[in-house]
């Protein structure tokens, strides 16, 4: 926003705090600093300037100043107002997380000759807090062994994903997929709130208890919904909004999708021989073998990343401060943008990803503002350790979430890029780089996986 000048500009500057994290800034540049602003730009428009009948540089400064004054005065209040701003930013030493606003009910006047120039502007700062002492934090490190049965599992899981799809008309049963048209209307909105052509859904499994997601939100029931049911229905569900969700005109409203099925299919699961083959893999043995060796590399991911959960979780207790008193949809959407990737990178396949994702948005306000907290500490925690990401690390992490979803790095690159996650992708290797600074200084202890999964299933429900 800053213009380069060959001299700075005389600038009054005063910074209040107006709420927390909300900074008032007052500027006010005085008439004689005014003056020589328009004079340097008038001075350089007129070097440059070339009109008909006049060489260049050469005519009237009255004619110049007549049709192309208002012009440049305009072009300098901007420059003007620019510089200020970035002084203020610079000598106050704020961080601003929002671009500057005007203040409530006050304009900014206009530039001119033998006037102060004065204005003011709002903006959200990061939070100021101190650190604690990281030798101070418990970590507990969950361990498993990879057994026989998990690799049934998982090549279980593999032979559906991989498996051959077949077109269905129903009755519907578990795990069947469908597209159709899904209209949701939300609740004292008058009208539909948005349209989906083809809306995928997905009967929830057994084990899933009947609950299930639909346009990233979760439905309870979804099974008894859809099981028995054929091309061509319509279904009707309906669910209400979390106060945490991203859109704030959801937030505790009735939410109701109609949903008319237009097809489905039903997958034919790939027996272990065929995985083999299509890996490429000599023998189901040697196959076997790789499925474990990808869990066990999996495990090690899940156990970093439950550490790193751990040191999340204490930062949040440990560290207060006020949060930004108007907390945006972009904020709150890119903390589940960047546990989608965090997700993604960890070998979650897509459609449980977004059913994760789903139930985040379900949790409560609450966990929404510890997730806000959260992406303000681990801010200030990379710039406290020196914490940077090189592109040999993002490409790396690139090709690693490409590999878990069978994608080439390139493909995956220009997915991210596509959907505008570079800078989620980029704060997910920073915050894990700056958990396991924090993890290298605790206290850590091991942990029976079955005793882990039991404290975070009694956390779950507290």
């Amino acid at each position: 926003m800053a213009t380069a000048t060959d001299s700075q500009l005389d600038v009054e500057i005063t910074v209040t705090e107006t709420a927390p994290c909300t900074k008032q800034i007052r500027l006010r540049v005085p008439a004689s600093a005014v003056n020589a602003r328009v004079d340097m730009a008038m001075a350089t428009f007129m070097a440059d300037a070339s009109l008909p009948g006049f060489r260049k540089g050469k005519a009237p400064k009255a004619l110049l100043e007549k049709r192309f004054g208002p012009a440049i005065v305009q072009e300098t209040r901007q420059q003007v107002m620019s510089e200020a701003y970035s002084r203020a930013v610079e000598e106050h030493k704020l961080r601003p997380i929002t671009d500057p606003r005007p203040v409530a009910g006050e304009t900014v006047p206009e530039l001119a000759r033998g006037s102060d120039f004065a204005f003011s502007v709002e903006i959200e700062v990061a939070p100021e807090f101190d650190l604690p002492d990281f030798s101070g934090f418990d970590v507990r490190k969950p361990t498993i062994e990879v057994t026989n049965e998990h690799v049934d599992g998982e090549i279980l899981r593999q032979s559906y994903r991989w498996g051959t799809p077949e077109r269905i008309e129903g009755p519907f049963e578990n795990l069947d997929r469908m597209l159709g048209k899904a209209v949701v209307t939300v609740d004292g909105r008058d009208g539909n709130y948005f349209e989906a052509e083809k809306a995928l859904c997905v009967v929830p499994a057994k084990e899933d208890e009947g609950k299930g997601a639909l346009l990233g939100l979760i439905f309870d029931n979804l099974d008894k919904a859809l099981i028995g049911k054929k091309v061509g229905d319509t279904v009707k569900v309906s669910t209400t909004g979390s106060d945490s969700h991203e859109r704030e005109e959801l937030r505790g409203k009735k939410i109701t999708v109609e949903y008319a099925i237009a097809e489905a299919e039903r997958i034919t699961p790939r027996s272990a021989k065929e995985l083999a083959e299509m890996y490429g893999v000599e023998s189901e043995e040697i196959f076997r073998e790789q499925v474990k060796d990808a869990l066990e590399q999996r495990r090690d991911g899940e156990q970093r990343s439950a550490m790193r959960e751990q040191i999340s979780e204490q930062l949040v207790a440990k560290i207060d401060f006020a949060l930004p008193a108007k907390l945006s949809e972009e904020q709150a959407t890119r903390t589940l943008e960047q546990q989608r990737m965090e997700l993604l990178s960890r070998g979650v396949d897509p459609a449980s990803v977004e059913t994760r994702i789903a139930e985040l948005r379900g949790k409560s306000e609450k966990v929404a503002k510890d997730r806000l907290k959260l992406f303000f500490i681990m801010a200030r925690l990379a710039e406290h350790f020196g914490v940077q990401v090189t592109e040999q690390e993002l490409n790396g992490r690139i090709a690693m979430m490409a590999a878990q979803q069978n994608m080439r790095p390139e493909q995956m690159r220009a997915q991210i890029e596509k959907a505008g996650r570079g800078g989620e992708v980029v704060s997910m290797i920073r915050d894990a780089k700056v958990a396991d600074r924090i993890i290298s200084q605790a206290k850590v202890s091991d942990i029976a996986a079955d005793e882990w999964n039991k404290l975070v299933e009694a956390k779950a429900k507290a």
